[in-house]
Formats: C-alpha cells, sequence, structure tokens
C-alpha cells in the first residue's frame, strides 16, 4: 500500500512539518513494527529530519540555503530560472526512512519529518510506503 499525502505550499521556500501526517496513516493501518518509507516526487522540494521545537531552526535552514544557493545567480542557465530550487532539493535528498516500534516512529524528542518546499507555492504530493516488520 502507497498512501498519498497531499501537501499546499504558500511560499517560495518553505518547511512543513508533516510528522503527524506520517503517524495516521501508521496507525490508521495499524502497524506494530516496520519501516515507512516517506518520498517526495518532485525535483524542487524534499524530505528532511530536523528538530520540531524551536521554529529558528527552520528559518535558519532557509536562510543559509539562500545564501548557498541564491535565487538569482548570474551563471545559471536553466530556462526555467529555478536552478537554486533543484540544488536545494537535491542537497535535502528526496526521502527519508523512519523505523517503526509498537505503533509509534523512532524519532528523537525534538525530531520531525519535513517537507521541503523550493519553489512554492505549490500543490504537492507526498507518498508514504510502510513494511510490516
Amino acid at each position: 500500500m502507497i498512501e498519498k499525502l497531499s501537501v499546499k505550499t504558500n511560499q517560495r521556500d518553505e518547511m512543513i512539518d508533516i510528522t503527524n501526517q506520517v503517524q495516521n496513516v501508521i496507525s490508521r493501518e495499524a502497524v506494530e513494527d516496520g519501516v515507512v518509507y516517506i518520498y517526495c516526487a518532485h525535483t524542487t522540494a524534499g524530505i528532511t529530519i530536523n528538530e520540531n521545537a524551536d521554529p529558528d531552526v527552520k528559518s535558519d535552514m532557509l536562510m543559509r540555503f539562500d545564501e548557498v544557493y541564491p535565487w538569482d545567480h548570474p551563471k545559471y542557465r536553466h530556462m526555467e530560472g529555478n536552478t537554486a530550487s533543484h540544488l536545494k532539493a537535491s542537497t535535502v535528498g528526496a526521502s527519508q526512512v523512519v523505523l517503526i516500534d509498537s505503533g509509534r516512529m523512532i524519532l528523537g524528542t525534538w525530531q520531525g519529518i519535513y517537507f521541503c518546499e523550493f519553489d512554492g507555492p505549490r500543490s504537492r504530493n507526498v507518498y508514504v510506503k510502510i513494511i510490516k516488520g
């Protein structure tokens, strides 16, 4: 079973916590043990795991991505004008894998799963696949 989650983004660069949405899929499927794959099938967005307690972490990450990959670098050649988005998405990566134990994802105290938008605002899809242990 593959579950599709819809994510609506509101800004060009944005990190949206999807931890609860992923956990809801696990709970609905009544999975006690296994792994969950979280996959983004977009070339200008990605999935990461990072701190979800202090919103400044997201702001700092997005700020630094913009410094490393400026939106309007004069040597970019991609006709669509979103080369920075592709670079950021490749840096973050398209997927994450999380262990499941006793029906819950094994995440650190401050960890959350984020959908990272780098070319928004858009309507996006995230795919969730659970492998039972």
